[in-house]
């Protein structure tokens, strides 16, 4: 059993104002991260046009920008086990100041880059900005789990990752209305039309770290670290890190075969344009999955809680409803867009209403969790295992619903293993944040092995049986992996 050092830094539990002002600010830098991370998907078209792009070379976009991630992570993980861990050493507060400084740097390189036409400077700018995320999310991650009592950093991880969820939901739309529409029509067309969005990010970011310099709040972690792989020392965080790998790519694996999926004719028969609208529900379901466990795995009064499981899943279904309605390509096209979207949302009716179930469900599931880390996430992860085995049994639309409403309940998976994972490692837990964002590299390896399993099977519903996989190991982090060589203390 390793020993668990203790941070030299201000514990911050005692002063609930600052740390309720902290937390505050980094739901924003959550939500605005979830937003640029989906704006990756409107500079794809746009640089295919602007630079006459084959869809290999576009695709370049999220190579360079998601292989941020793991080179960054790779890198702070070689710097703290040659050289001590940096964050350990500068606090968390400077962590995050640091990372919103890298991305307001590649931000800003988006200028000279649409100034000189070079698209090959675009993906280094994304490459600085991937590694500013990577940083964000090696800090930021721990640094909610201790702006509070241990025992809910869960809760605030999903609140969290709520707000990066809306990001995620709204970013298509006021993206594709800026770059395809409003600096298109003032005669900003092709690579011109990022120039601005991405000048506001860079000023956005640079705001951020200046009010994150002066806030109000002890620097939480800081202090010396012997250098070493000090996190490799506690079970539960190597068990965590394979259970935040294999959670990434089960998540990523499922949305990205869902199109093909439904459009096979023994199971829902879609065309792919029809199909595309399930994907969009498919990654809706986790931002009301997260708020959902922002609610029930807090300390708040259970009435209040009870009240706010009803309100809030109603309220992020019909938000839902109306933002995954907007007729993007109409928004493309530099039409009136409002007829079209009350068209659509009124269209979207049938669709959503049958959905509707799968959140009552939701609500039940979380009831059965006790507002317990561990055990919620192993109710929920093992419902995504049921629903995926349903799925490849009994085909149709059934398999089609079954697939759709793992987004919902996959929702907790990131935050609570994250948390879980955190638990009891004190100074390290920057050292092991670091470890649990490099796990990101599984939402790159099992979508190609599930692609590999379809073609040799020659069926994509029996290939489902690889996210199906990930999710039991995830299932038994929750029951017991995270429990493996903790004494009672840690907990």
């Amino acid at each position: 059993m390793a020993s668990i050092p203790t941070s030299s830094g201000t514990s911050t539990t005692g002063n609930n104002e600052r740390a309720g002002g902290a937390f505050a600010i980094m739901t924003s830098l959550f939500f605005l991260w979830g937003f640029m991370t989906v704006f990756n998907d409107i500079l794809i078209p746009r640089f295919k046009e602007a630079f006459d792009l084959s869809y290999f070379q576009a695709m370049l976009v999220q190579f360079a920008f998601f292989g941020a991630y793991f080179i960054g992570s790779l890198l702070y993980f070689l710097i703290s086990t040659t050289k001590g861990d940096p964050i350990a050493k500068i606090g968390y507060k400077n962590g995050v100041v640091l990372g919103l400084l890298i991305s307001a740097a590649g931000s800003a390189l988006f200028w000279p880059a649409a100034n000189m036409a070079s698209y090959g400077m675009f993906l280094g700018a994304l490459f600085v900005v991937g590694l500013g995320f990577a940083m964000l999310q090696i800090a930021a991650n721990p640094y909610i789990t201790i702006l509070g009592p241990e025992k809910t950093a869960s809760s605030r991880l999903n609140l969290a990752q709520g707000f990066n969820s809306i990001g995620t939901t709204i970013g298509p739309l006021i993206g594709g209305y800026l770059i395809f529409q409003y600096f298109a029509s003032t005669g900003a067309h092709g690579a011109e039309s990022v120039k601005l969005p991405y000048a506001a990010f860079c000023v956005i970011f640079v705001a951020l770290a200046v009010v994150f310099v002066f806030i109000h709040l002890p620097n939480i972690g800081e202090g010396h670290v012997e250098p070493g792989a000090g996190a490799l020392r506690f079970p539960h965080v190597v068990l965590g890190v394979i259970g935040i790998f294999m959670y990434v790519g089960g998540e990523v694996t499922v949305g990205s075969a869902i199109i093909n999926l439904l459009e096979q004719p023994d199971i829902a028969g879609l065309t792919e344009i029809e199909a595309s609208k399930y994907v969009a529900i498919y990654w809706g379901g986790l931002m009301i999955g997260r708020f959902m466990g922002a609610v029930e795995l807090s300390e708040m009064v259970r009435s209040k809680k009870r009240l706010l499981l009803v309100v809030i899943p109603l309220v992020s279904w019909f938000f839902l409803w109306v933002a995954k309605s907007a007729p993007l390509d109409a928004i493309q096209a530099g039409q009136n867009i409002l007829p079209l979207w009350k068209a659509g949302f009124l269209a979207d009716a049938p669709v959503f209403l049958k959905y509707l179930p799968f959140v009552g469900l939701c609500w039940v599931l979380f009831r059965l969790g006790k507002s317990e880390a561990g055990r919620t996430l192993f109710v929920f992860m093992a419902t995504v295992v049921v629903l995926l085995l349903t799925a490849i049994i009994v085909g149709g639309t059934t398999a089609m619903w079954c697939v759709v409403a793992v987004g919902l309940f996959t929702s907790v998976g990131w935050s609570n293993t994250f948390s879980l994972a955190l638990e009891g490692t004190g100074i390290y837990k920057s050292q092991v944040s670091s470890l649990l964002v490099m796990a990101i590299l599984g939402g790159a390896i099992l979508p190609p092995v599930q692609g590999w399993v379809a073609d040799h099977m020659q069926s994509i519903q029996l290939s489902f049986l690889v996210p199906l996989i990930a999710y039991a190991y995830v299932a038994f982090y929750g029951a017991i992996g995270h429990r493996i060589g903790r004494s009672e203390t840690t907990h």
